[in-house]
Order: C-alpha cells, then sequence, then structure tokens
C-alpha cells in the first residue's frame, strides 16, 4: 500500500493484471506488476462459465490461494464475486475476511458506486483495503443494457464522478475506471485523491489494468490489442483507439460543471 501511495504521488503509472493460478500469477510478478488482481473473469476464462455471475465465492478463494502462493513484490487482491456483498455492509465484510484469511490476498475489490460506499467504510474500518470499481460493472451488465460505456453524456460523466467520489470518501484506497470516455476518465482522475486504474478508459488515469489472456492471445474470443507494463509505464497504452468516444458538446458541458478545462485549452 505505501509503494502505490508513493508511487500516485509522484505521478508514476500503476500497473495491474489479472492472475487466475500460480503459472499465471508467477509471470506478473516475475513482470514486475504492481497489483496483481485475482479476477472475477476467471469465470469465464479458466472455468469456462458463460459470464462472471456463475462464480461462487468457494471457487474464487480456491484460485485466490493459488495466486497468492506466486505473488512476492505485487499488492494481490481478490474480486469478490456476485451475490457476496449486496445483500449488506456485514455480508460484505464476512466475505472480505474470507478472501483475507482464505484467500491469503492482500485487499479486496467489489463493483458499485454511491451505493456501496456504506459497505467499502464498512470494510475499510475492519482494516482490509478496498479497491473500488466504477463505470462499466460487468456483474451489473443486466440493468446497464449490456456492456455498454458509461459517462457518454454529460450527466452519465457527472455520475460516474460523483460514484468516484463518494468511493474515495468510503476509504477506497484506488477505484478501478472501467469504459468511459478517456476525456472523462481523464477529469475524474484529476479530482480525486486517490489512484484510478483504467481499462477502456484511456491513459490519463493513475494506471491501467490490463487481462493477462488477452495479452498472451491464450484466450480464443480476445481482442485486447497486445500490451505491456514497458507501455502502461510510457503511458503509450491505451492509445487513441482503445478508447471510447464522448461528444465534445457533451464533453464541454461535463467539464464545465466540474470547473475543470478540456485538454488543450
Amino acid at each position: 500500500m505505501g509503494t502505490l501511495r508513493s508511487m500516485y504521488k509522484k505521478n508514476e503509472p500503476i500497473t495491474m493484471i489479472t492472475a487466475h493460478d500460480f503459472p499465471s500469477a508467477h509471470v506478473a510478478d516475475a513482470a514486475g506488476m504492481d497489483m496483481v488482481l485475482v479476477g472475477d473473469s476467471l469465470a469465464m476464462v479458466a472455468l469456462g462459465m458463460e459470464d462472471t455471475s456463475e462464480v461462487l465465492v468457494e471457487e474464487m478463494l480456491l484460485h485466490c490461494r493459488s495466486v497468492a502462493r506466486a505473488t512476492k513484490a505485487a499488492f494481490t487482491i481478490g474480486d469478490l464475486p456476485m451475490g457476496s456483498y449486496e445483500i449488506s455492509p456485514e455480508q460484505a465484510l464476512d466475505t472480505a475476511i474470507r478472501f483475507i484469511k482464505e484467500g491469503r490476498v492482500q485487499g479486496i475489490k467489489l463493483e458499485g458506486g454511491k451505493e456501496m460506499a456504506p459497505t467499502i467504510a464498512k470494510i475499510t474500518r475492519a482494516g482490509i483495503p478496498v479497491l473500488a470499481h466504477i463505470g462499466l460493472t460487468p456483474q451489473r451488465q443486466n440493468s446497464l443494457g449490456g456492456f455498454r460505456v458509461q459517462g457518454k453524456t454529460a450527466d452519465g460523466a457527472m455520475r460516474v464522478l460523483e460514484d468516484a467520489l463518494a468511493v474515495q470518501e468510503a476509504g477506497s484506497f484506488a477505484t478501478v475506471l472501467e469504459a468511459v470516455p478517456a476525456e472523462v476518465a481523464s477529469i475524474i482522475t484529476q479530482r480525486l485523491s486517490i489512484p484510478t486504474i483504467g481499462i477502456g478508459a484511456g491513459n490519463g488515469c493513475s494506471g491501467q489494468v490490463l487481462v493477462q489472456v488477452d495479452m498472451t492471445g491464450n484466450f480464443p474470443l480476445a481482442d485486447s490489442s497486445p500490451s505491456s507494463s514497458s507501455k502502461v509505464k510510457a503511458r503509450s497504452y491505451p492509445a487513441p483507439e482503445h478508447t471510447y468516444p464522448i461528444s465534445k458538446d457533451e464533453l464541454e458541458v461535463f467539464s464545465q460543471a466540474v470547473g475543470g478545462k478540456r485538454e488543450g485549452q
């Protein structure tokens, strides 16, 4: 945690990569990744499930333990699966404790913004680091109408900013920003005092999530361009072609609403 805070203060890009077993975690740690995420995407890429909603806590814990055995330097985070934290802050804390004690990870990730702030606060007060996840939240794809870009209008961008401020206030040490227009993500990053970790959110974030099976081409459905930690460190990844658009008019309205200026002005 201290290393991550130091990197953030120095404006040094933070690298995070997914891993789901001992070999993939060993590769990630040896490559010098700052954080390793045992993401619930392993439901699909490791277990062949239809989507992330199927994976169980016990299955996630098995993979967390496997990853934790390999990570020596990287900060390791476990993804709380759907159904294990939404009922109440108490349920979420109970699951988070299991991830630390049984999964042997150092922190947890959960999805949701303002509505999850009390839950995040409950977990962080117990001394467990929380990585928030806002913007496109895959576990909620059914209510979002599928995997759709978030924050592509001024109102939508403001909602993402409000979520970011809420999870920060609740005690998250950082937040993932997924599928948000690059300009919006950059403005949100500037407004926060915690790191943003982007995935499909441009290189103006404090760091990037890299999906290991996409990088290696091991997964048949992978369509992401290969990348590496060095490209993230150089802020050459993600490039503009890896991001989502927002109209100039909507961006102008959002930028003025938050008191910021667009790049180049």
